[in-house]
């Protein structure tokens, strides 16, 4: 099943999902919200650093497990830290800046903003990822030429499988078809009658 959609570019713009997410907008952090407020900043700032954050877009309850990693980086154990690019604590004291590449309802994007260290709010957007939907489109296109391929090398072997079976039991229906016109299909009186 293809992880995108054909037209990415269609849909991000013309769905209202996405135009809203679209503009920039207040976040939150939602991790640990049963936790006190420091507890919650620390684990914050250490999900950042690890790759990873729980944000929520305020105006629509959209909640997303970011992974502020570049996209290949699939193996959650061998990815590491993630670079400046992804988590960035130095732009402005008091706020993190993060960028978190994903696939979101079939379309590549990016989830870009900031949060405020203390108050574990802030503003982000998403934007389409124009180059990361070009790969994926390309790999979609991949995979189903793939699929094609195989399912014409099975409708051969099938066809060819078929072939070999008639050439198999075309003699022996041959044999039987000549057998049996010669066999007489009246029952057979074996027993003799005394005279």
């Amino acid at each position: 099943m293809p992880r995108v959609v054909p037209d990415q570019r269609s849909k991000f713009e013309s769905e209202e999902f996405f135009r809203k997410l679209s503009r920039e907008c207040e976040v939150r952090y939602t991790g640990y919200r049963d936790r006190p407020i420091e507890e919650r900043q620390m684990r914050f700032q250490t999900g950042c650093r690890d790759g990873r954050s729980d944000v929520a877009f305020v105006a629509t309850g959209t909640n997303l497990s970011l992974q502020l990693l570049p996209p290949q980086s699939d193996n959650v154990s061998s990815r590491g830290q993630p670079g400046q690019e992804f988590v960035d604590f130095e732009r402005e004291a008091g706020k993190v800046f993060l960028q978190a590449p994903m696939i979101l309802n079939g379309v590549c994007v990016t989830w870009r903003g900031w949060l405020d260290l203390q108050r574990l709010d802030g503003m982000a957007c998403l934007q389409f990822d124009e180059e990361r939907a070009r790969a994926e489109d390309l790999l979609a296109q991949q995979n189903i030429e793939e699929t094609r391929r195989r399912t014409r090398e099975f409708e051969h072997r099938e066809r060819q499988h078929r072939e070999d079976m008639q050439h198999v039991i075309s003699p022996f229906r041959d044999k039987t078809e000549l057998h049996g016109s010669s066999v007489s299909t009246q029952p057979r009186n074996n027993c003799k009658t005394p005279s």
